[in-house]
């Protein structure tokens, strides 16, 4: 069985609610959508894969490659090296208004090395330091495309509409860790019950109503749509069949693409984007230890 048909879940089209009237600004207001029906990778793309799809086509991550002057000219000329944001836990608790109290920058940080040198890529865990143009480069090489933010809504909740969880009501039911998210105070304390301080085997936490596991926590997931800081303009969505989606041509330093699903990251006291409705806007060419991503077929 070929990379392109295997371990794909058939998720049934719809009409859905997507979006929360009842949470951060960006997911309001809450719309209805209708999708289609689609093939689903069962779980985000793993270094084992990347590393086989590398391998095939040579292909150099927007991590592995240093900015440019004329992209960023205002960047200290010392620091356009090859690198990425890398996650590093504070000693104690600090100011949640200021994110640099966590991320760094870290030199040579990429998918085959995710906290700098001399860190290794884990087979099993979800890929991360990729670009919008890696995942679509992936993706168009696997035979697939980068799932719509509708399409990823409507996944991810499994089948439960209007429900703020992928799984119902509550986020822990009856005391059950359910997703790789953040436990403990953040960003200084980190007590999981299940023992993954960052991202986590997949398949470690119980698959949603359509099979899928790991879609809410763990990594953050591309999507093909553009950001908008709203539901009341639906973005538009980058067919990866079109020349600009090629493995060696990346989107602007100023496009933003949506992201969902939350990562290890998302805890209580700081960023409660652990439900299918949460979303977020990231750089198309930033890199971080927590976004990754995973691909679908249309049926």
């Amino acid at each position: 069985m070929s990379i392109a048909t295997m371990d794909l879940v058939l998720v049934p089209g719809g009409t859905d609610l997507i979006g929360s009237d009842r949470h951060y600004p960006e997911e309001r207001p809450a719309v209805e959508v209708t999708v289609t029906d689609v093939w689903w990778d069962r779980h985000p793309v793993t270094n084992e894969a990347f590393a086989r799809f590398v391998a095939d086509t040579g292909h150099v991550t927007v991590a592995e490659t240093a900015p440019s002057a004329e992209d960023l000219p205002d960047a200290d000329p010392e620091l356009l090296v090859a690198g990425s944001q890398v996650f590093t836990q504070s000693p104690g608790p600090v100011d949640l208004r200021d994110w640099t109290q966590w991320w760094r920058w870290q030199p040579a940080a990429c998918w085959r090395s995710p906290q700098g040198p001399g860190s290794r890529a884990i087979p099993d865990h979800p890929v991360v330091h990729v670009g919008w143009s890696d995942a679509a480069a992936y993706a168009r090489w696997a035979g697939k495309e980068l799932p719509s933010e509708a399409e990823w809504e409507h996944a991810a909740r499994g089948g439960l509409v209007g429900r703020p969880f992928a799984w119902g009501d509550e986020m822990s039911p009856g005391g059950r860790v359910l997703a790789n998210t953040w436990q403990g105070s953040f960003p200084w304390r980190s007590a999981p019950a299940d023992g993954f301080h960052r991202t986590s085997p997949v398949g470690s936490y119980p698959a949603n109503g359509y099979g899928l596991v790991d879609m809410i926590g763990n990594v953050w997931e591309w999507t093909r749509t553009r950001w908008t800081p709203s539901h009341d303009r639906r973005g538009e969505d980058v067919v990866p069949a079109a020349p600009c989606c090629g493995g060696s041509v990346r989107l602007a330093e100023t496009d933003r693409m949506v992201t969902k699903g939350g990562s290890h990251l998302c805890s209580p006291d700081y960023c409660q984007r652990y439900r299918p409705a949460a979303r977020q806007g990231h750089g198309a060419n930033d890199t971080t230890s927590h976004v990754g991503f995973r691909c679908v077929r249309l049926a």
